[in-house]
């Protein structure tokens, strides 16, 4: 059986992305009686029912010293959609991380496309190394937007035909633009979340300045909302101590 086009499929365009936290095991206590294991042994489970609280300073001393096996003990997974450009970049991240993404062998793929929201600073300012992104012009938010419209339609129009006239899904997706969206889990633990933090976020704490691209810093910035909330102390911690991860 072949896929048809529906009639009059509406294709949406957006400008945000989503993370939601899905599962997780993530606790500040988590980090205490992993590093306790190391001078108490088997008196280090006492950890478990004592109130994060009274260790703040333990979990500083860790982050501060870079001592980072302790913020591995733990687990939280995020079902995020965005533009697949976004996915692209996040696979660069492998250490602690596991990712399982829609595929368009397997489904056919939705008509739901990026274009940048007016906030997005649009036109990038000297050379490589050394340049900065500044607000573009209305024309050119115009223009961005017209143009990446413009071209998803025929793009996506393209597909269709090509599935209606019995083309595989993995041979017709190749005319599809990374501008489209896709969807995907990402599990990791708080020691490789905070990697990708430093990396993915540009922050006025951090020690290590980062210039990441704006569409992964706001994946990056809801995935922190959640994990702040999961291990308030850890995340003071890693502010703390300049966003660097241990």
């Amino acid at each position: 059986m072949t896929d048809t086009p529906p009639e009059n499929m509406k294709i949406e365009f957006r400008s945000d992305v989503t993370v939601e936290l899905v599962k997780s095991a993530a606790a500040d206590s988590d980090v205490l009686w992993a590093a306790r294991v190391s001078t108490a042994g088997e008196q280090s489970l006492e950890e478990l029912q004592k109130d994060p609280e009274r260790s703040r300073g333990l979990i500083n001393y860790l982050m501060r010293d870079r001592h980072g096996s302790p913020f591995e003990h733990n687990s939280m997974t995020f079902f995020i959609s965005a533009p697949i450009f976004v996915f692209r970049e996040f696979m660069r991240h492998r250490v602690g991380w596991s990712y399982n993404e829609e595929s368009g062998r397997y489904r056919e793929l939705q008509p739901v496309f990026y274009v940048p929201g007016t906030d997005r600073k649009l036109v990038q300012e000297g050379r490589p190394g050394k340049y900065v992104f500044v607000e573009g012009t209305e024309a050119q938010h115009d223009l961005a937007a017209r143009a990446m419209e413009d071209s998803y339609r025929q793009a996506y129009d393209t597909y269709q035909e090509m599935l209606a006239a019995g083309i595989a899904r993995e041979v017709a997706r190749s005319v599809l633009p990374v501008g489209l969206f896709s969807s995907m889990y990402a599990t990791c633990n708080a020691r490789s979340l905070m990697h990708f933090l430093g990396l993915r976020t540009q922050h006025e704490l951090a020690a290590v300045p980062s210039f990441p691209q704006r569409e992964i810093e706001m994946v990056g910035e809801k995935m922190e909302e959640h994990w702040a909330r999961l291990m308030p102390l850890t995340h003071a911690a890693f502010n703390k101590n300049g966003r660097v991860a241990p």
